[in-house]
């Protein structure tokens, strides 16, 4: 039993008793919970949330507000208040209120922790507690454990040299020989890599030596590109290994390859004592957990993912903080061997049944905060016993070794022998079961690690509903049904449908509830929303739908509209449809089933004749467009010609633009008084949202400054960054690294999957507010069906350039020049110079020929508009679009010829000459120095955010 209490204050509280508490809540329902600690000292009554999960209970949290329930039933709920979650209990025992809230956590034994780290030596655990990494829990320092005694052996030690003072500057290796047995997937030898200055070590498997110079440069290739630096010293023994070509590979790099002397291991000291200490660790992981030999493999390189976080002794610092910069999170770590539910995935759980499998913890995932598991006993078809899976969705309980042999459990030991015999069973699913490292990597690409603070309270979500009744059967019920009921509310007040007979000869449309939980920027729960959709999937064209075109708004015309809000120093506003498709008017008849939950009684023959679009219907966006355009043409608003998502409308007041997108939009106006009138009329004719002054519009952030307004994206590049583990990378000041040139790959393909999604998510932010990643994504995108390690290289340094300019935005203050430079694919031109340049003319002039007649609509904007001026640096271009004449060399570019001379007779464009190194268009076709990316980059507008 627990005696005392280690409060906030650093003080302890003494445990004057344990037993049961029963609560009566608001529900009416009693709470009981068991294992209650009574702390006389503590002034508030607080209930721990794994308490209450060790009890059957789920706390589920949305925004302020919480919900516990047990097998799907109610039992209360609660309300956030001065930060604290606080139950609605019927009978309130009084407090002492004090504003000094303190907070308190048990004392955890220090055997728990010696397990979690690997049995480590109890001078480490005391130093963890004094750097404050670890809870402060009372060390038994005369506690001898058999593991640790049974395991490792002590040894004289030898007087250490001078550290290196920079990170790669020394790197220790040796080879270890474990082959008495072999690992599951045929390792029989370990091989470590050490950086001599923060002693951070990587760990590489093999099936023999040789593959110790394969090892060497793949990690010579990740630690160089994530430090920046070069490996300048590599130390070895004399091992066979190490000779040619491991020799020839490091004189060919420029690497000094010092070996030991005959006979002295004592001078490769950094690397035999790693290797000692890691066998040391495994075999008292082995021992305890009574695995298998055969996992020799999972242990050891879970040891050196525990002792990369330990710190050294002589600078109380981890390998770990002094690598990456950061201090090291524990709330990770388990103790290896122990027992774990883990929760079956989506695509195999089943409706009736368990919804967890048995499974023994065997390590950490790489290039994912997940957890790797032996599968020790399942009912699940798909999930065999013996394989080994990877998963974040788990309950530990670390005393429990269901591998340990034991004279109770024969059946313990049967395991014991399968696993030592039976290969695993090969299953799509199925993970790889060997690792080449235990930190997370990848060649090019390392993800973050993820931290789990002590202050946050997790709980496990249930998957999303796929159905209405698996919604209602579901802990969270309460909060779906309130979801599903607002949905249905705002349907009927709408008045989307009417119930009729179905007539002869007609078939209803299905239906499908869609359940989404919308989760806040700090990965809580904001609401439970619920979305009714038809199956539109099953219309016929010509009867139950005609048309479906519907107009979306452009990005330029946002980006124009802000800049004339810049230049006029207009209000924006931003306002949203709820449900916007439900307002759109069908010509069609449309029939549908009563959704499940709210068939009307007596009614139950009827079908929901559709007299509005519902969403999932093919029409729907048409309808609503059309609803829209008819609301504001009725008001006095007339459609821009250019973008027939902007309406104008200009009074004696003044003069108001809105700009809509599907179901946002912005409004601004020369005064409030217009933009307040445009909102009321909007209130009145739909249901409206009334965001206030705008400030994200499609993920991008609008900010006001002193002198006009600025564009930015700097939160979505954040999440991308993150999201594909680019976040800590060095930033470097190009997009482009000029000594690169890409060509085809014509091997395999490294994570082709990966590179497409970060090439979508870099042509979103190049689209919108990044005009100076233009020519890297362009090149970049070319090889997105089969990227090689090149492409990986030059992708990874865009992301690095936009963590350098990751504050960067667009800013208007003035009248915008139009720079366009080559738009056009240069690698599909053939031809000289001149032809290139022309067919860029070419798609400036039909862009400005667009801009100019988007302004030609604006009430504000001067009128006639003046030439939009398109600065080039070819004259020879220049010369032949003033020129009338032709000859044969150029007739394939006669159209083109046509188009700008007309543009140019029309005064919609003009064209001056400008030098290259005056062009600030240039990096959108070549790259470009630091500080000639720079300096574009400003003249384009594009600059920090001050």
């Amino acid at each position: 039993m627990v005696e005392q209490l280690f409060m906030g204050n650093s003080s302890t509280s003494k445990v004057e008793g344990k037993g049961k508490v029963v609560l009566k809540m608001s529900s009416g329902k009693e709470l009981t919970l068991n294992d209650v600690l009574h702390v006389p000292d503590i002034r508030k009554n607080l209930v721990s949330g794994s308490l209450l999960s060790k009890n059957g209970f789920q706390l589920v949290f949305e925004s302020d507000k919480f919900l516990l329930t047990k097998s799907g039933m109610l039992v209360g709920k609660g309300y956030l208040s001065d930060g604290l979650f606080k139950m609605n209990v019927m009978t309130i025992v009084p407090i002492n209120e004090n504003k000094n809230k303190s907070s308190a956590y048990l004392l955890e034994s220090s055997n728990v922790w010696h397990g979690r780290l690997g049995h480590v030596n109890f001078g480490t655990l005391h130093r963890l507690v004094n750097l404050n990494l670890l809870p402060k829990f009372q060390i038994d320092t005369n506690h001898k454990c058999e593991t640790c005694v049974e395991a490792k052996l002590t040894r004289t030690s030898f007087h250490s040299i001078e550290r290196s003072s920079d990170p790669l500057e020394l790197i220790h290796s040796d080879v270890c020989d474990l082959k008495f047995v072999q690992t599951r997937g045929g390792r029989k030898y370990f091989v470590t890599f050490i950086d001599d200055c923060t002693r951070y070590c990587y760990v590489y498997l093999l099936r023999s030596k040789d593959e110790a110079l394969e090892s060497f440069i793949h990690y010579k290739k990740e630690v160089e590109n994530q430090l920046n630096k070069k490996i300048k010293v590599l130390r070895s023994d004399r091992g066979g290994e190490y000779e040619s070509p491991f020799g020839g590979f490091c004189s060919q790099h420029g690497i000094v390859h010092q070996t030991t002397a005959p006979y002295s291991p004592q001078q490769n000291g950094v690397a035999e004592r790693k290797n000692r200490t890691l066998k040391e660790m495994m075999n008292a992981m082995l021992i305890s957990s009574g695995l298998p030999q055969n996992l020799w493999g999972e242990a050891i390189l879970s040891a050196n993912y525990i002792l990369n976080k330990l710190p050294q002794k002589k600078l109380d610092k981890t390998p770990y903080e002094l690598w990456k910069g950061r201090t090291p999170s524990y709330q990770f770590l388990k103790v290896w061997g122990c027992l774990a539910k883990v929760a079956v995935p989506i695509p195999k759980k089943v409706k009736i049944g368990p919804k967890t499998v048995d499974c023994v913890f065997i390590g950490y995932a790489h290039n994912s905060s997940a957890y790797r598991f032996l599968i020790h006993k399942s009912d699940i078809p798909d999930m065999h016993v013996n394989t080994i899976i990877e998963s974040r969705n788990a309950s530990f309980f670390e005393e429990i070794f269901p591998c340990k042999p034991t004279q109770e459990t024969n059946s313990l030991n049967s395991l014991k022998r399968n696993l030592e015999s039976t290969s695993s069973t090969s299953h799509d699913q199925e993970l790889m079961e060997e690792r080449n490292e235990v930190e997370p990597r990848r060649s090019k690409r390392t993800k973050t690690s993820k931290t789990f603070g002590p202050d946050f309270l997790t709980f496990m979500l249930e998957d999303e509903p796929q159905s209405f009744k698996e919604a209602m059967s579901m802990p969270e019920a309460p909060l779906w049904k309130e979801a599903v009921n607002s949905e249905i509310e705002s349907i009927l007040q709408n008045h989307t449908w009417e119930l009729v007979d179905l007539p002869p000869g007609c078939k209803p449309l299905g239906y499908k509830w869609i359940f989404k939980r919308k989760m806040k920027a700090d990965g809580s729960i904001d609401k439970y929303k619920a979305r009714l959709v038809v199956k539109g999937y099953k219309q016929k064209e010509g009867v139950d739908y005609f048309d479906t075109y519907s107009p979306v708004t452009r990005i330029t015309s946002i980006r124009m509209l802000i800049a004339i809000a810049a230049l006029y120093n207009l209000e924006i506003h931003q306002m949203d449809v709820k449900t916007a498709f439900l307002n759109g008017e069908l010509d069609e008849e449309i029939y549908m089933e009563q959704p499940e939950g709210f068939i009307v009684p007596g009614k139950e023959k009827k079908v929901c004749r559709l007299v509005k679009s519902l969403y999932g219907l093919k029409q729907a966006p048409k309808q609503w467009h059309e609803k829209f355009d008819n609301a504001m043409m009725s008001n006095g608003f007339r459609i821009n010609e250019c973008d027939k998502c902007v309406y104008v409308k200009n009074t004696t007041s003044g003069y108001v633009i809105v700009c809509l997108y599907v179901d946002d939009m912005l409004i601004m106006g020369s005064n409030n008084d217009i933009i307040k009138a445009t909102k009321r009329m909007l209130n009145s004719k739909f249901d409206m949202k009334d965001l206030g002054v705008a400030d994200v519009i499609l993920g991008i952030k609008i900010t006001r400054t002193s002198d006009g307004l600025v564009l930015s994206q700097s939160h979505y590049i954040k999440k991308v960054l993150e999201k594909f583990g680019r976040y800590d990378d060095s930033p470097v000041k190009t997009p482009v690294d000029v000594n690169l040139h890409l060509t085809k790959n014509k091997g395999n393909g490294i994570s082709q999957l990966e590179y497409s999604q970060i090439i979508g998510s870099l042509m979103y932010i190049m689209n919108c507010t990044r005009p100076d990643i233009a020519y890297s994504v362009s090149k970049l995108s070319r090889y997105t069906s089969n990227p090689g390690e090149d492409h990986w290289k030059a992708i990874v340094r865009v992301l690095r350039y936009l963590k350098y300019t990751l504050n960067y935005g667009v800013h208007y203050t003035r009248y915008p020049a139009l720079y366009l430079g080559n738009l056009l694919n240069k690698h599909a031109l053939q031809g000289p110079t001149m032809e290139s340049e022309f067919i860029a003319l070419d798609k400036a002039g039909e862009e400005a020929e667009w801009l100019r007649h988007f302004l030609e609509d604006m009430p504000m904007w001067t009128k006639p508009v003046p030439p939009i001026c398109i600065h080039c640096d070819s004259q020879s271009a220049i010369g032949r679009a003033q020129s009338y004449m032709y000859n044969g060399k150029s007739r394939h570019i006669r159209r083109r010829h046509n188009t700008v001379r007309q543009l140019l007779s029309n005064g919609i464009i003009s064209i001056d000459y400008i030098k290259s190194k005056d062009n600030i268009a240039d990096p959108l076709t070549k790259g470009l120095s630091g500080e000639r990316v720079n300096c574009s980059s400003r003249g384009m507008g594009l600059k920090p955010i001050i």
